[in-house]
């Protein structure tokens, strides 16, 4: 065997095509060959790999009925050639025509393929993390509101006794300053007192500490009520026209409006019916005019058959000290018509 031929062969092997080319690729005998004896393979140029064939056993290689590929690795230097194998020489078998191939297909590629286009997906399965995710509030827009508690009827505010009243007006509904209001402000005083004091609405300190008439005016109030031998103790009941805090679209405060006045009236009647009054002071404007429709200080008004004097708030007061002397008239105003009433 020629030296070419043993590399020839020696690189054909390491290939792993050896015996398979020595198959389908016979030589003539040589004058000197043995019987049996395969005779040396003409050397062959080697191309580039053959491409991937599907892979065949060892008895189609055996049979020479498939062909075999070659391996895609990059060939090493020849090494020694190999002892001939003697086998007998086979008959050319034809090789079977192949089917088409059918590109393999691996399974995330099919589930890729039979997945739906996101745009088809149904937004109600979306799953509690994608909700969880998204930051938009959309979603509450569907909420249904929780419905307001049906108003309590004016009859029966004016069956109520203080328990049930004060009952009552903590959970109002009567005008839409419940659902703005952070607490509603009681009146506070001699459930049986003789005089009822009268302001218009609790401001933000009121609404705080939950008392009307809060802080430094409320020590303004007491203090103008004991000039003229009254205290919240014994002789006088404080109360609001309406017991929640008005504010504006911006949180600024504001006077009561009609309305609200209006709705929060039974509660002032029921007030003033179960203490038994027989003289009431209102402080501020809009006090004054809440309840008897006109702001006009310095004389007697009537509320039915009750007399009303109105004076300043003691807000107003502390704002304005000049006009001490204006309300400390309209205080003595009060004192002498309810003495000459007794």
């Amino acid at each position: 065997m020629s030296q070419q031929s043993v590399r020839s062969s020696a690189f054909l092997d390491e290939m792993g095509v050896g015996p398979l080319w020595q198959l389908r690729h016979p030589t003539p005998s040589q004058p000197d060959a043995a019987p049996g004896e395969v005779m040396d393979a003409p050397a062959v140029q080697v191309a580039a790999p053959v491409p991937a064939a599907p892979a065949v056993s060892a008895a189609q290689i055996m049979s020479a009925a498939v062909p075999v590929a070659a391996p895609t690795f990059a060939p090493t230097a020849p090494a020694a050639a190999p002892a001939p194998v003697p086998v007998a020489a086979p008959a050319p078998v034809q090789a079977p025509a192949r089917e088409a191939e059918t590109p393999a297909v691996s399974a995330p590629m099919a589930a890729a393929m039979a997945a739906p286009e996101p745009d088809a997906l149904d937004a109600a399965n979306a799953s509690a993390a994608d909700l969880a995710d998204d930051d938009s509030t959309a979603w509450f827009d569907d909420a249904p509101t929780p419905a307001r508690p049906a108003p309590v009827s004016e009859e029966a505010i004016a069956a109520m006794d203080w328990p049930a009243l004060k009952q009552a007006i903590a959970s109002c509904t009567r005008c839409d300053l419940c659902a703005t209001r952070r607490a509603t402000v009681q009146g506070r005083g001699h459930t049986g007192a003789q005089w009822m004091a009268v302001t218009a609405a609790p401001n933000r300190l009121d609404e705080k500490e939950g008392r009307a008439v809060a802080g430094e005016a409320g020590k303004l109030l007491d203090n103008m009520l004991k000039a003229i031998g009254l205290t919240t103790e014994t002789d006088v009941y404080l109360t609001g026209l309406v017991k929640c805090r008005p504010a504006g679209d911006d949180g600024a405060e504001r006077a009561p409006s009609p309305d609200e006045v209006a709705a929060c009236r039974p509660f002032l009647e029921r007030e003033l019916a179960l203490t038994g009054a027989g003289m009431v002071l209102t402080f501020g404007q809009a006090a004054a005019k809440g309840l008897l429709g006109v702001a006009s200080r310095g004389k007697v008004h009537r509320h039915g058959a009750l007399p009303v004097v109105a004076t300043y708030h003691p807000a107003d007061l502390l704002r304005r000290p000049e006009d001490k002397a204006k309300a400390w008239a309209d205080l003595c105003l009060a004192r002498g018509m309810r003495d000459h009433a007794a």
